[in-house]
């Protein structure tokens, strides 16, 4: 430590510290420099004011973005209308019994076979029936012997009657006796045939060729007289799918009209054919059914689910690349160049999509100037630079 020692005659001794008087500079100095500092950062300019004049510089430099773009005109496309629906048999036919019924003895299909018209499906306990039968035989055998009796007695009344040994009052009693016998014949064998009939019918037979949809019917299993349901058929194996479509789009469908079938679950679509098109509107859900025929097929399974598409004619509308249409919450829209070259946004209504493109059912009219791609990065009204691309 440097100290300077002063003595005087006095005897007065006073004494100089030159080390703490630095430090307190020193200390100064740097509060100085903290507060300059610190009203830089308060007062001084920010990043934004700074980054202003290189932007300013730069817009006036041109850097607007460049943007492909096309005016689309109109182009006749082929109208599809998209639908969803459910599979069923074209021709559902339940089948039961139609005798008296019985307990079943025997089930000979079972769903998914493949069977033809009178072919037998389940056949029915007939034990109690053979045994009238058999009565019914033995009954026409007694008329036919009591008849053959009766008509004896006649032919030999009448060989009487003109020698004067019977009247003719007798030889009429044995005339009606006669007839009776032959009318117990034909009672005799009507009732037989009837019973003979009822046989037959207690066999569950197919009413038509097809595909067998549903079994409900089980071996020992006792079905009464009329019993339904026992089977399902679908005629000719024939299959549909029934769509649902809205008021506007069921007025452009007609029937022959081709369609693709694609089942839930499957990628492969079916080529079907309109059949039928509902008269009338369902007044809850305001849908109209259409019928579409499809073949039959491992994957198509009445009661599942599928989507048609619907070639309805050809409509001519503005055709665009999917890369220019975009969606949001709002809804599906794109981008238009006006005359100063400022992008707008543009409602749209889509209409069919294909690899060709899309297709834009409403708010364009084809004149505009759209933009190709780049959509997603423009903000409405910001200044572009159009290229302009031939239409495709």
């Amino acid at each position: 430590m440097n100290r300077e020692t002063r003595l005087d005659r006095s005897d007065t001794l006073v004494v100089v510290d030159r080390s703490r008087r630095n430090r307190n500079l020193i200390l100064a100095a740097v509060g100085a420099v903290a507060l300059l500092v610190l009203g830089w950062f308060l007062f001084g300019p920010s990043k934004e004011d700074a980054a202003a004049p290189a932007q300013a510089s730069a817009g006036r430099d041109g850097q607007v973005p460049s943007v492909s773009v096309v005016v689309p005109g109109r182009t006749q496309v082929a109208r599809v209308i998209s639908a969803s629906g459910a599979l069923a048999a074209r021709r559902d036919q339940p089948v039961g019994a139609a005798g008296t019924g019985g307990r079943v003895t025997a089930v000979l299909v079972d769903a998914g076979s493949w069977v033809n018209a009178g072919q037998t499906l389940a056949t029915v306990d007939r034990s109690v029936q053979t045994q009238t039968a058999a009565q019914l035989a033995a009954a026409v055998e007694s008329a036919r012997a009591s008849a053959g009796l009766a008509q004896a007695e006649y032919d030999r009344a009448a060989a009487l009657v003109g020698r004067g040994f019977i009247s003719k009052a007798e030889l009429d009693r044995k005339r009606s006796a006669r007839d009776q016998a032959q009318s117990q014949i034909r009672v005799a064998q009507a009732q037989l045939g009837a019973t003979r009939a009822g046989i037959g019918l207690l066999d569950v037979k197919a009413p038509t060729s097809g595909l067998v949809l549903q079994r409900n019917v089980e071996v020992g299993q006792v079905i009464g007289a009329g019993s339904q349901g026992l089977f399902r058929i679908a005629r000719g194996g024939e299959m549909e799918m029934r769509a649902q479509l809205s008021q506007q789009d069921l007025a452009a469908v007609r029937v022959g009209m081709a369609a693709s079938v694609t089942p839930l679950g499957s990628d492969r679509p079916i080529a079907g054919q309109v059949w039928q098109v509902s008269p009338v509107i369902d007044p809850t859900t305001r849908l109209g059914e259409v019928r579409i025929a499809v073949p039959y097929g491992p994957q198509v399974r009445p009661g599942g689910f599928a989507d048609a598409r619907i070639t309805a004619g050809a409509a001519t509308a503005p055709l665009l690349p999917q890369s220019a249409v975009l969606a949001d919450q709002d809804g599906n829209y794109v981008y238009v160049v006006n005359a100063k070259n400022q992008a707008e946004r543009r409602a749209v209504k889509i209409g069919n999509v294909s690899e060709a493109g899309v297709s834009i059912a409403e708010g364009l009219d084809g004149t505009e100037t759209v933009v190709l791609s780049a959509g997603p990065f423009l903000n409405p009204g910001q200044k572009v630079n159009p290229k302009r691309q031939a239409a495709r």
